[in-house]
């Protein structure tokens, strides 16, 4: 099955996204020195459904995504990833918490690097995971982003300008 890749160019970077025409694998941020692709015709509807999500969300239209989405991990990491999912838009939750959720509070370094396998961030919004002391830690896109990110959710749903 074909792998295929575009560029987004959103309010924080270059997202790089991809996937086959069944479903999304990765949505991360990207270096300069990836290349845009535009889209075109080549590109498969899915692809350009989730670049059009992606702006929709930026645009503050849209607070949860409908895409299939593959990505591959431990059971421990699917566990963390389908937690991440159910933590509302422009909420918070800790790791810790998170642990708690997948059924070991000792668990919290592990659901850190599961956060940090993500490769559909802003899909599944590890941005929404916290320290337990409500500060901003770790984001393999930078915290500027996560930041970002976090503001921006709280300005759409409650027109908060800022929280950090």
């Amino acid at each position: 099955m074909s792998v295929y890749t575009t560029c987004y160019h959103s309010p924080i970077g270059k997202i790089k996204i991809s996937g086959t025409t069944d479903y999304i694998s990765e949505v991360i941020f990207a270096d300069d020195d990836v290349p845009t692709i535009v889209l075109s015709e080549q590109l498969p509807p899915l692809l350009i459904d989730c670049t059009e999500q992606l702006i929709q969300y930026f645009q503050g239209e849209r607070r949860f995504f409908e895409l299939p989405l593959n990505q591959q991990g431990t059971l421990f990491q699917q566990e963390v990833w389908t937690e991440l999912m159910s933590i509302a838009y422009a909420k918070t939750v800790s790791y810790i918490n998170i642990a708690r959720r997948t059924g070991d509070p000792k668990a919290t370094r592990a659901v850190a690097n599961a956060n940090a396998k993500n490769n559909l961030c802003i899909i599944v919004p590890c941005h929404r995971v916290i320290g337990a002391n409500n500060e901003l830690t770790g984001y393999s896109g930078g915290i500027w982003r996560k930041k970002w990110l976090l503001e921006h959710e709280k300005k759409i749903a409650f027109g908060i300008q800022t929280l950090f």
